[in-house]
């Protein structure tokens, strides 16, 4: 085996994934347990996770779901709504296992209704995180009816994004998922403190991948798929090795049952092969050199997390992806369920 056919990479962080909760959380963790050293949970579970207690709470859960041999570490954030207190804040930034508060929209995605409605409304606790220096983790939509679904993170970074790193201009930021041409032009603009992640789905497929053969609910997620021209400047972004983009799967598992219906869930499924979907789209680029930093240095330094010591070898060889996984008493599909992927995990090596 050539060298150009082994990539070895400092063990890896993920900071955006959804594990859910009970017999789901103990289905798809161990996924993860096996890519990444670390992981930042998002806490759109029902009810939300919206206090230090319940975000401990929701970790110990996380942590023992793991295999019994893994060193695998969850990070947490607390979800935002009109009722948290500038007290919370601080008892976070002195918790040290929450890096910072996610900020949904009202309706803008699975679990959200609890969310903002009145981004105004949070200065004070938006204050109080600029003093402690917590994150504010950000989904980026509008949700105005009124608004073309694939506007929506543009009309955000104009009338919501822009104005609050100008009223809070020590405020730690994390534009999360980006999906647009116009979002990349605002991150790599924007003043310091502002970075952003970026998924595999929105570096390997743009919208025509939802109705390939039919409507492909498997590939809805939120924000959705966009353009090729949106894609094209993703791909050029993270191709480019800046430090303002890192890995985020926003890996979001639902029942297929969910995903199949009337009203299917948004979110694509892809801790089964995260690492190896990024590789496979850096590759294409020609950009495997700037893996490394992407999944392993870019996020920990911004979020001042020390970079992992142990490593992850992923090898040159094709593998057919499962078409289901176990799900609790149902069922999961993957991303790329049925079909080859390029990279394979081999191995992963503990400091």
């Amino acid at each position: 085996m050539t060298a150009s056919e082994v990539l070895t990479l400092r063990r890896p962080d993920d900071f955006h994934l959804h594990v859910r909760d009970g017999q789901a959380l103990a289905a798809v963790v161990p996924f993860t347990a096996a890519r990444f050293a670390r992981a930042l949970i998002m806490p759109n579970l029902r009810p939300p996770v919206r206090t230090v207690a319940e975000a401990s709470a929701y970790r110990e859960r996380i942590r023992a779901a793991r295999p019994a041999d893994s060193r695998f570490e969850p990070l947490m954030s607390l979800y935002l709504t009109h009722h948290t207190a500038p007290e919370e804040i601080e008892l976070a930034r002195r918790h040290g296992g929450i890096l910072g508060c996610k900020l949904y929209p009202a309706g803008a995605t699975t679990h959200s209704d609890a969310g903002v409605t009145d981004i105004r409304a949070l200065d004070a606790v938006l204050e109080r995180m600029q003093e402690t220096g917590l994150t504010l983790q950000v989904h980026g939509e509008v949700t105005d009816p009124q608004v073309d679904v694939f506007d929506r993170e543009a009309r955000f970074i104009d009338q919501v994004l822009a104005p609050l790193t100008e009223r809070f201009a020590h405020l730690r930021i994390v534009f999360e998922h980006i999906t647009t041409r116009a979002a990349v032009q605002f991150v790599l603009g924007a003043r310091a403190g502002v970075a952003a992640t970026v998924t595999p789905q929105h570096l390997l497929m743009n919208r025509n991948a939802l109705f390939t053969g039919g409507i492909r609910p498997h590939h809805y997620c939120l924000p959705v798929l966009k353009s090729e021209v949106d894609r094209e400047a993703l791909c050029a972004a993270v191709a480019s090795g800046t430090p303002r983009l890192f890995l985020g799967t926003d890996s979001a598992p639902h029942a297929r049952t969910a995903k199949e219906s009337a009203c299917g869930c948004a979110g694509i499924f892809s801790a089964h092969a995260a690492l190896e979907l990024y590789a496979e789209a850096f590759e294409a680029l020609g950009a495997l050199a700037h893996l490394e930093a992407f999944a392993a240095h870019h996020g920990a330094d911004f979020y001042g997390l020390a970079r992992n010591e142990g490593h992850i070898r992923l090898v040159k060889s094709h593998w057919t992806v499962p078409e289901r996984y176990p799900f609790g008493t149902e069922e999961l599909v993957p991303l790329r369920a049925g079909e080859r992927i390029g990279w394979r995990l081999e191995t992963v090596a503990h400091a």
